[in-house]
């Protein structure tokens, strides 16, 4: 990573934790995401800690860096309500779908981005793209399926790869699906890869894309709605 580039992750996350304050209630309860980018914005939330109710967060490391800044972290049973998730993405096109899952936590994410009321998205430009796929797709599986999964992806067209080593905060494995590009309708490949026996969730986010990208480019950041057509 550029420094150039760490300093757009940054500035996209100031830029969001301005839009969350702005939008939300003392109490309100905020999502956080996982990645580099998200760590910036919960750095800057520390400061504003005591201006919002608390907060869930995707992933451990995440709970642990927003603990570490004495945020209060929730289990997402025990709220009633997510105002805002803010997360970052590993690939992000004009209709605000996404890939994430890099980190691992994708599972998570796209659980508290089903509960959010609105979902903010903080990348740099490097992540903006016309079509979706070059990054290879994360999928969640359930350890004693990665077989069966496996050959179902190979069938789809992919070029899985087992991530070895990695288990995710769910005690599953992730298969990363490569070759997928470029990805036609997002939301059929949600669907269908999710529809496997076996498998999780996938990292494809189309189904429940963003409201907002915040994206930093060029030395600002510019705030973008999805294209619908």
């Amino acid at each position: 990573m550029t420094q150039a580039q760490d300093q757009l992750k940054q500035d996209s996350a100031e830029a969001a934790l301005k839009y969350v304050l702005a939008k939300t209630s003392y109490d309100a309860i905020v999502g956080i995401g996982t990645g580099s980018t998200v760590n910036y914005f919960i750095d800057a939330l520390a400061a504003s800690k005591n201006r919002i109710g608390g907060t869930v967060a995707s992933s451990e490391a995440s709970a642990q860096r927003l603990r570490g800044h004495g945020i209060e972290v929730f289990d997402l049973n025990e709220v009633d309500e997510v105002a805002i998730y803010v997360d970052g993405a590993d690939e992000i096109n004009p209709r605000l779908e996404m890939i994430k899952g890099g980190g691992g936590a994708l599972t998570r994410e796209k659980i508290i981005a089903a509960v959010a009321r609105e979902f903010v998205c903080i990348a740099d430009g490097s992540k903006w793209v016309d079509h979706l796929g070059r990054f290879p797709l994360p999928v969640e599986v359930i350890p004693m399926a990665r077989g069966y999964v496996w050959r179902q992806l190979l069938k789809l067209g992919a070029r899985p790869v087992w991530r070895e080593g990695v288990i995710t905060d769910n005690g599953n494995i992730i298969i990363d699906a490569h070759d997928f590009y470029p990805i036609g309708s997002a939301r059929t490949m949600e669907e269908q890869i999710n529809n496997i026996v076996g498998v999780v969730t996938n990292g494809l986010f189309a189904l429940r894309p963003a409201d907002l990208l915040l994206l930093a480019r060029d030395g600002s950041v510019e705030p973008v709605v999805a294209k619908t057509t």
